[in-house]
């Protein structure tokens, strides 16, 4: 049997701690951690039963034992954290939203090009089991001609301003925390937009509060969703067709259930799944066979795809005014 690959944990917050809970339930491998003080890695190295802890990045990245490297820290450290790794020679799971824009992108991607080395955005919901049938359903052509993506994203988040939710410096606004999963699934589903249309109202710290969008994609298709720091609504999504629709259950991007609709208002087929921990195990599962594949990219969530969508972000941004501090 082949080894197995070796995971490091680069910081130490709380998606972090849901990653490696849900990597441990699946039986991967995680080897080390790294945080930017001994004390903190030492107590997440302990929580799990992780063999090294180191107080800093650079030794996480350095460590022999670590094969792929998930970067857990913040938007604005994304970039800086994955060339880290990359320079050190390893493989890179990248936590959503890929880097704080798209110049950061490129340079990462251009890197991992360079290095020859996995990267690859942990958009999480790419990989889970309904979105894998989603997409068999519309390669089908259950739906007929794809027309329309509708998603909802909007939770009642930390109002603190010091919270990094609502400081510019961190990335924060509703931006690259929520509404990157509807930009994600539409792109997805429909191809990078040909037009963007944003609106947005800003916080008081000046990040997004609310964000509404309309892309329009190739051949007259439209996605339309809507984020929200302040206000939780349904979390619903659809994929509407000439044919029938698809009607995503609430919390859409995370592991849920569907039904998909005939013209006729008839039911075709209900999905349901159950999925073992919170399902952030099928990003870490993808990666690992893309790396044992010898491939350069996942299908599901190229590199050049996330650099696009980072893209189209600045775009957004551009729009609704939001400028983060040193750019």
């Amino acid at each position: 049997m082949s080894q197995p690959i070796r995971w490091g944990i680069l910081g130490t917050g709380g998606i972090a701690d849901s990653f490696v809970k849900d990597l441990l339930a699946v039986g991967l491998t995680v080897t080390a951690v790294g945080s930017r003080t001994p004390a903190s890695a030492d107590a997440f190295a302990e929580k799990f039963g992780i063999a090294a802890a180191h107080g800093s990045y650079e030794a996480l990245v350095a460590d022999p034992s670590v094969d792929v490297v998930y970067v857990a820290t913040p938007h604005t450290f994304h970039a800086e954290n994955a060339l880290l790794a990359i320079e050190a020679g390893k493989h890179v799971l990248v936590e959503k939203a890929f880097t704080l824009n798209g110049a950061q992108a490129q340079r990462v991607a251009d890197a991992a090009e360079q290095a020859g080395v996995v990267v690859m955005e942990a958009m999480w919901t790419r990989f889970l089991p309904h979105m894998v049938r989603i997409r068999e359903i519309i390669a089908a052509g259950t739906l007929g001609e794809v027309r329309t993506v509708i998603a909802d994203h909007g939770q009642k988040l930390p109002s603190d301003p010091s919270h990094r939710l609502n400081d510019p410096a961190l990335g924060g606004g509703g931006l690259l925390d929520l509404a990157i999963y509807p930009v994600s699934f539409a792109i997805d589903i429909l191809g990078l937009p040909t037009r963007v249309l944003a609106s947005a109202t800003m916080t008081a710290t000046g990040v997004d509060r609310q964000t509404a969008l309309i892309f329009e994609h190739e051949g007259g298709r439209q996605s339309i969703s809507q984020s929200a720091l302040d206000a939780s609504g349904p979390v619903h999504a659809a994929v509407i067709g000439t044919d029938g629709w698809i009607d995503i259950d609430r919390w859409w991007y995370g592991p849920t259930t569907f039904t998909v609709y005939d013209a006729q208002h008839e039911v075709i087929e209900r999905f349901e799944q159950p999925v073992v921990s919170r399902g952030m195990q099928y990003e870490a599962l993808e990666i690992e066979r893309v790396i044992a594949a010898g491939e350069k990219e996942s299908p599901l969530m190229p590199l050049t795809q996330s650099v696009a969508i980072m893209r189209v972000l600045d775009e957004v941004r551009e729009q609704i005014g939001l400028r983060y501090p040193g750019e």
